[in-house]
Parts: structure tokens; sequence; C-alpha cells
């Protein structure tokens, strides 16, 4: 049986109840920053809770034997790459990966000691990796991260092999989801297809790239003028709407999985 419940709801005596039930606790990783002309600047926080909301009913679907706790989101991330742009809120890395230890030392207050990490924007990856790793010996804590664009990829004939691979930013993925979850936010008419250097230096070479096998460190206006990377052109409702059900579908795995997982010192 799934059982689905959203932190700042309960009580703290709820909470201490629900907490003897070993729950997954989910947090959503966001950004609030530029995504071009076309989407707006909540495109990774939405992205975010829709996937998690997603994921929950993916979770009911099933009638899988899970018990998941949602906490408040963290709306802002660490979105250096995107300073440069107006609308771009960024936490310094340090603070970032303190931010998140913080929140893991709370849940660990509370009794809990499974958190996933839902992320859905690429600057948190780095913050992640170290806050996760000093929840792990601090808390005896299980961390798993999740971002959604290094999951199983969708269909190939979804969309383009190149447009996955250099659609890094505001591209046909992003819109595409941004379309269905919150289509009264994206502005279609000033979406477009700029040729961007990051597809330039790809070519350039095969194994290098912002995002490619040996990647290198990259500022959104490195990829375009419009700091975008991809072909929104490409987007539509109904992608969007396969693409979520495709990320749900995994991430309803993994949160199955991370209730079941055992390592040394963390809860049973």
């Amino acid at each position: 049986m799934t059982r689905t419940y959203h932190w700042a709801d309960l009580t703290q005596d709820r909470l201490g109840e629900l907490a003897d039930e070993d729950p997954v606790v989910i947090l959503v990783l966001g950004a609030i920053e530029q995504h071009g002309r076309h989407l707006p600047l909540s495109t990774d926080l939405d992205i975010g809770l829709g996937l998690q909301q997603a994921t929950l009913d993916a979770l009911l679907a099933r009638q899988a034997s899970v018990c998941a706790l949602c906490l408040p989101p963290l709306a802002v991330g660490a979105s250096d790459e995107h300073a440069s742009y107006p609308g771009t809120l960024s936490l310094p890395a340090p603070l970032a990966i303190a931010t998140l230890e913080a929140y893991g030392d709370s849940i660990a207050h509370a009794g809990l000691r499974r958190l996933l990490l839902l992320n859905s924007h690429g600057g948190n990856k780095a913050v992640m990796d170290l806050a996760a790793l000093t929840l792990r010996r601090r808390h005896a804590m299980l961390v798993v991260k999740a971002t959604y664009t290094r999951l199983a990829p969708p269909p190939n004939d979804w969309l383009p092999t190149e447009e996955l691979r250099h659609g890094l930013h505001g591209g046909a993925l992003e819109t595409a989801i941004m379309l269905h979850l919150a289509p009264h936010k994206v502005e279609m008419s000033r979406a477009g297809h700029p040729q961007t250097s990051a597809e330039s230096l790809a070519a350039a070479g095969k194994a290098v790239g912002p995002e490619g096998e040996a990647s290198f460190a990259w500022l959104a206006e490195d990829l375009h003028a419009d700091g975008v990377a991809g072909n929104a052109t490409l987007a539509d409702a109904a992608l969007g709407e396969r693409l979520v059900a495709h990320y749900a579908e995994r991430l309803a795995e993994i949160v199955i999985e991370t209730q079941q997982l055992t390592l040394p010192g963390s809860a049973p």
C-alpha cells in the first residue's frame, strides 16, 4: 500500500509516528534561473515538483508498498553558470552544500534515515554529491541522488539523438515538459533553434563537450548569447506528457528501491 505525505502538513506528533514507519523522504532540488526567452525562471522548480507529483501518482497506480514523505522543495540552487543573466537566483556552492546538510541534520533529528534527492537542475549535481557523502558519514543516512536528465533516456523516436545530447538548457526536453506542466508560463512565439557554441565544440571533438564523455566547465553564455541550447520548436505538450510519465516511472522504481535498500549502519 502506498502512503504519501507532505512534511509541512503534519503535526510534530504525526511526524514522530511516521518516523517509526521508516519512510522515504523526498526533497526536490530546483533552481530559479534564466531559461532563454520562452521559458520562465521557475522552469527547473516546476519540472521538479511536477515529476515528484507524477512519481507519487505512479506509486499509487502500482499499489507499491512505500511510505513517501515530501519535504518543501529547495527552490533556489547552485546556478553560478547562469549568473550573467537577469532573474537568476543562485546560492554559492559552499552555502548550497551547507543548506543541504542542514536539511539532512533536521531530517535525522526527526528520526528519519532515508533521503531521496530529486534533482531537476544540473548545477546542483556537484553540491548534492558532497552533501550526500557528509550526511552518510554524519548520520549513517541513506542518501539517493536522482537527477532526472541522468536517468534512462526516452525512446529514440521521441527526440533526435543530437537534440538529447545538445539540448542542455531550454531545448525541446524542458520546453515540452513545461508545455505539459505549465503551458501558461511558456511563450512559444519566442522559442527558437539557435546554433549553439556547444554544438560547434562537440562537432570538433566526439568525446569532449559541455556534458560529454569528458565534460568541461561552462557558462550559459558559452552555449549561446541567449543562454540556451537546443531546438525548442520540436516541443509540444503531448511529448511533454510522455516525457513526464517516462521519468516518473523510473523515479517510482527508485523510490521503491530506496525503501527496500539497506546499507550498513542505516535504518533496517
